[in-house]
């Protein structure tokens, strides 16, 4: 599972540095260029709500196999893409394939790890993802400056995905075999069951507003380096895939970090310290400083991120497969939104605006969680006191 969240962390991120040389090779601007992160996030949110209830009724890891297949062959297309509008297209064949990947086995997780433990066992398991977002960053920049280009990037990713399905098979011979739920598979009344939870609306707000004000920008800081402060893409990436570094450092303390603070102050801190990451790439003239601030924003991306997450496979456990799978949804719906905003405004407005909005949405995003969480305790309590 650790080893499929590498590469589908790698995925997700290996586009960001390569748009300047997409834009280059063919012919476009790196807003226009940014279609191949926004079809895969549209493509990889849609099958959330296909990919879910079929988790639920047919097995997670099953699942999970078929998405690693599907990615490995998705990116062997991208790599061979002779033409952009071509090259879109298998991006939508890659977001849909991923969609199985992650979402599932954070499922498969809340299926066997009781809640007490699950925020640092989910911490534990998105190391694999983090250090694959790391990779990707960094890989897209490399491979950007050499002579291997994009195609480079997606036929080793593609070896990669090919490689994990092979031994999450070998695994499932000897694995237990899925009991099926009875009765038969109910998409709708599935989704119905997630969508109409009052938390559960509250966690896909959240994390909605994550991926609009933190992913889209996000997607467009080694361009935005490269372009003010003249920094070459390798360069760029390098600077900007410490923000993997920083949920690395939150993974491996998380358990003393959510004993000692609470899930409440954890999505504060967290909010606070993503808007002050963007806001000081913004007013930042020492390039070095990208560095630092890409890890504290790493940082307080997964203090306020892991507690969505851990929230998310409680939010309808009969159905937890179904309930990722929106949560999921909602982050890379967010994420193709906010891609779309950036991409126009780095293009026609600057990068003054695509940097302070986040600055300022996201310590509010985390305040209004954190008082979403402040109401709900209160209200529990309240419950048990009154029984």
């Amino acid at each position: 599972m650790a080893c499929a969240a590498f590469f589908s962390g790698a995925a997700l991120r290996i586009c960001d540095s390569l748009l300047p040389r997409l834009a280059l090779d063919f012919n476009h601007t790196p807003g226009a260029a940014g279609q191949v992160i926004i079809s895969f996030s549209i493509a990889y949110g849609l099958m959330q709500l296909v990919f879910g209830p079929l988790g639920d009724r047919y097995g997670k890891a099953r699942l999970i196999w078929i998405s690693l297949a599907g990615c490995a062959l998705a990116a062997l297309a991208s790599a061979l893409a002779g033409r952009f509008e071509i090259l879109v297209w298998t991006r939508v064949a890659w977001g849909m394939s991923a969609a199985g990947v992650m979402p599932l086995a954070m499922a498969w997780i809340g299926d066997n790890v009781p809640y007490e433990q699950r925020q640092a066992t989910l911490a534990r398991f998105i190391t694999g993802s983090l250090s694959g977002m790391m990779a990707g960053q960094l890989a897209g920049g490399l491979f950007a400056d050499s002579s291997l280009g994009w195609k480079g990037a997606f036929l080793s990713l593609s070896l990669g995905f090919a490689i994990t399905a092979f031994l999450l098979w070998y695994w499932l011979r000897t694995a237990p075999a899925h009991k099926a739920p009875a009765g038969g598979l109910n998409v709708a009344g599935q989704l119905r069951a997630v969508v109409t939870a009052p938390w559960a609306r509250v966690v896909l707000a959240a994390v909605l507003a994550e991926g609009i004000f933190l992913l889209g920008p996000i997607s467009y800081l080694p361009s935005y380096l490269h372009n003010r402060h003249g920094l070459s893409l390798s360069f760029a990436s390098a600077l900007i895939a410490l923000y993997a570094v920083g949920g690395l450092i939150y993974a491996l303390t998380a358990k003393r970090i959510v004993q000692k603070y609470g899930e409440r102050r954890m999505v504060l801190a967290g909010g606070v310290l993503m808007g002050t990451g963007f806001l000081g790439l913004l007013l930042s003239l020492v390039p070095w400083l990208a560095g630092p601030l890409a890890l504290l924003t790493g940082f307080g991306t997964y203090l306020f991120h892991n507690t969505l997450q851990t929230h998310a496979t409680q939010m309808v456990p009969a159905f937890r497969g179904t309930a990722v799978a929106l949560f999921a949804f909602g982050l890379f719906g967010g994420q193709a939104i906010g891609v779309l905003i950036a991409g126009y405004t780095y293009d026609h407005l600057g990068y003054t605006f695509m940097l302070l909005v986040p600055a300022i949405a996201l310590p509010l995003t985390g305040w209004a969680f954190a008082r979403a969480l402040r109401l709900r305790i209160a209200t529990e309590t309240a419950a048990v006191t009154a029984k």
